[in-house]
C-alpha cells in the first residue's frame, strides 16, 4: 500500500459523508425491494444485532419515540419484529427480529450490490483493519480517550 498525504479531520468527514451517502443509498433501494421503507430497514438492521427498547431503537435512529412506534406498529403488522414486556421493567417493551424479519434484513444486506463489491475489493487484512479503525472510532466510549 501506498503511503497518503496528510489527510485531516475534515477530509476524513468528507470522505465518511460520501461513503455513508453511497451506503444508505444501496440501503435503500435494497429495502424497498423487499417493500419496506429506509427507516422500516434500518430498524431491522439495529434489531440484527439483538432485542431493543422502543426508546433505545428512537435514540439510535435519531426519531421521535411516536414515529418509532408507527415504524414498529408496521413491522409488526407484516410479522417480522414482536414485542414482550422487558425482564427488568414490565413497562418498557423490547422489540425483537422474529426469523422473517432476520431473513428479510439478511436479504437486504445481500442485495446491497455497490456496498458489497466495494467491501470485496479489499483482502482480509485490510478487512480487519477497517473494522477495528470504524469500531475504534464510532464505538469508543467518550470517556475512554
Amino acid at each position: 500500500m501506498t503511503a497518503l498525504p496528510h489527510v485531516d479531520s475534515a477530509q476524513l468527514m468528507e470522505l465518511l459523508s460520501v461513503s455513508l451517502a453511497a451506503y444508505y443509498g444501496d440501503f435503500t433501494v435494497a429495502a424497498a425491494s423487499e417493500n419496506l421503507t429506509a427507516s422500516q430497514g434500518r430498524t431491522l438492521n439495529v434489531l440484527r444485532r439483538g432485542p431493543a427498547s422502543m426508546s433505545m431503537l428512537a435514540t439510535t435512529l435519531t426519531c421521535d419515540a411516536s414515529n418509532m412506534t408507527g415504524v414498529v406498529d408496521r413491522l409488526e403488522k407484516r410479522g417480522l419484529v414482536h414485542r414482550e414486556p422487558s425482564a427488568s421493567d414490565r413497562r418498557v417493551k423490547n422489540v425483537l427480529l422474529t426469523a422473517e424479519g432476520e431473513q428479510v434484513i439478511d436479504a437486504i444486506r445481500g442485495k446491497m450490490h455497490r456496498t458489497l463489491a466495494g467491501l470485496d475489493r479489499l483482502d482480509e487484512q485490510e478487512r480487519e483493519t477497517l473494522y477495528a479503525l470504524l469500531e475504534r472510532v464510532f464505538t469508543a466510549r467518550p470517556d475512554a480517550a
